[in-house]
């Protein structure tokens, strides 16, 4: 687990989008709300993905990708504050 909170917290924009993550959003809605560059967001989402901790509930789609917590990020996100 402590290899799951020290790779959050190594990069501001990971706690960000994780905390943002409180219902099921969009990439470009995480831009707008975190005033953070879409493609910082993706590139966000695309390591927490890998990480296990988030998941695309629309992985087919290519505009419009929906994307949520795991439960591991959650204790993580419950972990961190």
């Amino acid at each position: 687990m402590w290899k799951y909170i020290g790779f959050v917290l190594r990069a501001k924009n990971r706690k960000k989008v994780m905390k943002a993550l409180d219902r099921p959003k969009l990439p470009s809605e995480l831009a707008k709300e975190l005033k953070i560059h879409i493609s910082h967001v993706s590139r966000t989402l695309s390591e927490l993905e890998k990480a296990g901790l988030i998941e695309c509930l629309t992985p087919d789609e290519k505009v419009g990708r929906l994307y949520r917590l795991t439960n591991k990020g959650k204790e993580i996100l419950e972990k961190i504050g």
